[in-house]
């Protein structure tokens, strides 16, 4: 009995001491199609680079790892069409990853901008045209798509893609340019 008071007692503490923020927005998803790619080798990076190449306005990118050579093409190729291409990285991964992703993505013309305000600028996110949001566990990297199990889920709602652009366009405000 004591175990299970004690068990009870500590959470009530925890968030006496640390009370929880929730903003949490409520999303009715009805009618909204979606694809769910798994990998390895489940079509995870395949589906993100369709979806990447029938952007007709803008892809916001926000990403903790990306060495994904397809992905970097796809969104250079986008920003060359004329599409708005932003993307923002993990300030501490690019600094310390071999492939200098944002070195090749601003090179290209994309507005690249990097996160250092949290301990891990840890999204895995997509937004196309304002109307499908892309996101998951899946890293843009090779690994994820060949010897990593992740998953991509890819969701057209307005709504959606509208609370995604909108967390976008804050963790922009903060982030610097590169």
């Amino acid at each position: 009995m004591k175990r299970y008071i004690v068990f009870l007692l500590i959470p009530l503490c925890i968030a006496a001491i640390l009370p929880c923020r929730l903003n949490a927005v409520d999303v009715v998803l009805n009618d909204a199609p979606a694809k769910v790619f798994f990998s390895p080798d489940g079509g995870a990076a395949r589906g993100i680079l369709r979806e990447i190449g029938q952007a007709t306005r803008e892809v916001l990118v926000q990403a903790y790892l990306f060495t994904s050579r397809p992905i970097q093409s796809a969104l250079l190729k986008a920003q060359k069409r004329g599409i708005n291409v932003e993307v923002i990285l993990d300030k501490n991964e690019q600094k310390n990853s071999k492939y200098i992703t944002a070195k090749a993505l601003r090179a290209g013309g994309v507005t690249v901008w990097l996160d250092d305000r949290h301990a891990s600028a840890h999204n895995k996110i997509v937004i196309i045209d304002r109307e499908t949001v892309i996101t998951g566990s899946f890293n843009f990297t090779y690994a994820a798509e060949s010897k990593n199990a992740e998953n991509v889920l890819i969701i057209r709602s307005q709504n959606l893609a509208g609370h995604y652009t909108d967390n976008f366009l804050n963790h922009r405000r903060h982030s610097r340019k590169y």
